[in-house]
């Protein structure tokens, strides 16, 4: 027998959370369980092939990482992903295993497709199907719906095993619980836009917005269960484990502003308690309130041009 040897392995996590909005400060912290120091790292981004391989991508500024912190100040939507990290060390020389997958998932303000779900919501209850689509502007058919789950990692939807997609809809007949995950469109050059997740669960689930809600706007959520009729539930609501609202069969909060961002679920006394969503404010971009200002604009107009003419009638009348 040999002298035995201890192995390490890299650990994966993200700081603050795998959810992050656009433009939020981000961090990948790789760690080796291990008093020994001396390490390097190096950090992969995981893909899929059209044959469904994965591979591990080299990130191209891998080295910014090399103390085991790997920092974007400012996420994009393109950072949207499944990372994993190894780490080195020269002397004596040794390679960790391939660290566990940590997803990222980065939701933008305004993308250039959207992911539309039918049942419009983040919960699905087991057994019924499940459609998703991936729709831009054009109304092109050059999206693919892509998903990773804990169960299965990276998949695409044309995969026999899951579902089956035509043009940019991908359709799922019976979904499951290991169907919970995160689901997305992707374009042919492999960009990432609109990762939603999606949770599937028995009897009690919380029906909440599939997009993110605009700072200003209401959002209201509901607690299901698959076999009551009608569906809604009176329960509690609860927001990043704490009571925000008790017995109610729905909770309405108006003026939502970006401290409501967070985890959100529901639960009855009898019935259970349904799985959290993440519900993502986004704030009112410049653009947006440029392009309201000038869509009134023309009305101010027509009423200032109106209020003076009839100021004008009134005192040639006087005269």
């Amino acid at each position: 027998n040999s002298d035995a040897l201890r192995l390490t392995v890299s650990v994966l996590s993200v700081s603050p959370q795998k959810w992050v909005t656009e433009g939020d400060p981000v961090t990948l912290i790789c760690e080796v369980n291990s008093s020994s120091k001396d390490w390097t790292f190096s950090w992969y981004a995981v893909t899929i092939s059209s044959d469904c391989s994965h591979h591990y991508k080299l990130l191209s500024d891998s080295s910014r990482g090399a103390g085991g912190i790997y920092t974007v100040s400012s996420a994009a939507l393109n950072h949207s992903g499944v990372y994993v990290c190894r780490a080195e060390r020269r002397k004596p020389s040794y390679y960790t295993t391939i660290s566990k997958t940590q997803p990222l998932w980065v939701t933008g303000c305004s993308p250039p497709v959207s992911l539309i779900i039918s049942p419009s919501r983040t919960q699905h209850f087991t057994s019924v199907s499940l459609s998703l689509s991936c729709e831009d502007q054009s109304n092109s058919d050059r999206w693919r719906v892509r998903r990773y789950t804990e169960s299965w990692g990276l998949q695409d939807c044309s995969s026999s095993l899951w579902g089956s997609q035509t043009g940019s809809t991908c359709t799922i007949s019976s979904i499951i619980a290991s169907d919970t995950g995160v689901y997305w469109c992707q374009s042919e050059s492999g960009e990432k836009y609109h990762p939603v997740n999606i949770t599937v669960h028995f009897f009690v689930i919380l029906e909440s917005p599939v997009h993110p809600v605009t700072e200003g706007d209401t959002l209201t959520l509901r607690c299901l269960n698959q076999h009551s009729t009608p569906p809604n539930l009176r329960a509690d609501f609860y927001k990043d484990g704490s009571l925000i609202q008790n017995q109610t069969t729905e909770m309405i909060i108006s003026n939502v502003s970006k401290s409501h961002e967070g985890f959100y679920y529901c639960k009855h006394p009898e019935r259970g308690e349904s799985p959290k969503s993440w519900i993502s404010v986004r704030g009112i971009s410049v653009l947006h309130t440029l392009s309201s200002v000038l869509a009134v604009c023309p009305y101010l107009i027509v009423t200032v041009v109106l209020i003076f003419k009839c100021c004008r009638m009134r005192g040639t009348t006087a005269n």
